[in-house]
């Protein structure tokens, strides 16, 4: 399941490297720091007002500022007089990441096409923009189109080669190519080990992305490296204690190693930090079932029916698998 796998985009903060060219109005700026301390407060309508603000005022130039020689230096000089300056739409291509960062607020906010729309007028107004194709790709995923989202991910990298979220997300999609299910397991064997590729190359751009290790840690646990996986989940979890999907993880890894003890640990925390992780239910259950714990093995499964109502048919092969596995050793 692809839930287990964590995305990476891309939000600027002013902090050199969002470019901004000397006719960008200091309110626009203003608006858009606004915005983005609100973004990362989770305050999401906030931040999509305070970019939007920033956009409209990035979007037109002030005509008492206006020279025939700062016009030519914009990204789109498209005039050279102040009447046609108040016609302008873009100029500035800081409106473009503006754009890139009101889709990100919107695609949070689950408005997947007001995102798309927001990254498509981004990479219209400057086509160099490498996170406006990777957050772009997040959201042709998440519409289905997995064709798009690589095509916006290979972008992004040829733009940027050391984007190492764009390595995370193309990835993860070449990790849920493989996984999607046992004929595509088959199938894409190569896929799986592109996805390891492209997480080792993203940590190498940047060993602190906890989401790079715990991302390389289920597709080492899936190609049954236990150990290398507990490792990248320790390492995921040093830099993100509060990574619900990698104590998950982690707790996979021990259960197949018959740790069964850190095993339910692990999905302890996992469910103490998100009590939504439907499959740390079925597995902490599965490991009461291996213990001989039916009642309190049933509670979880309740949990993970609840909440994932379409994967009955595989708890339900779970289960039987884990009572075979223990009248074997009776």
């Amino acid at each position: 399941m692809l839930e287990r796998f964590l995305f990476s985009l891309v939000i600027f903060l002013l902090c050199g490297y969002l470019l901004v060219q000397a006719q960008t109005p200091s309110s626009a700026i203003d608006h858009y720091e606004h915005g983005a301390k609100r973004f990362q407060k989770g305050d999401l309508d906030g931040a999509i007002e305070e970019f939007t603000k920033a956009i409209s005022i990035s979007s037109h130039l002030d005509s008492t500022q206006l020279t025939r020689s700062n016009v030519l230096s914009g990204a789109n000089a498209f005039a050279v007089s102040a009447g046609e300056a108040r016609e302008i739409t873009v100029i500035d291509p800081f409106t473009a990441n503006a754009y890139t960062s009101r889709g990100l607020a919107r695609y949070r906010k689950g408005d997947v096409d007001g995102a798309i729309a927001d990254y498509e007028i981004a990479i219209q107004i400057n086509p160099g923009l490498a996170a406006a194709y990777l957050n772009r790709g997040c959201t042709r995923y998440a519409k289905g189109d997995r064709d798009g989202a690589l095509a916006d991910w290979n972008r992004a990298l040829r733009i940027d080669p050391r984007l190492y979220e764009a390595y995370n997300n193309r990835g993860l999609l070449r990790a849920n190519l493989a996984y999607n299910d046992r004929g595509l397991l088959r199938a894409n064997l190569l896929d799986i080990d592109g996805a390891l590729a492209d997480f080792n190359q993203a940590i190498t751009l940047n060993p602190r992305s906890a989401e790079a290790y715990s991302n390389r840690g289920w597709v080492r646990r899936d190609k049954g490296d236990f150990d290398g996986a507990i490792l990248d989940f320790n390492r995921a979890l040093k830099l993100n204690p509060e990574m619900a999907w990698a104590y998950h993880g982690r707790g996979t890894a021990w259960m197949s190693k018959v740790d069964f003890k850190r095993a339910i640990a692990d999905f302890n925390r996992a469910l103490e930090l998100d009590p939504n992780v439907a499959n740390a239910y079925m597995n902490r259950g599965l490991v009461l079932l291996l213990q001989g714990n039916e009642k309190e093995a049933e509670k979880d499964f309740e949990r993970f029916r609840a909440l994932a109502p379409d994967l009955k048919d595989e708890l339900d092969r779970s289960i039987k698998l884990a009572r075979e596995l223990r009248a074997e050793k009776h």
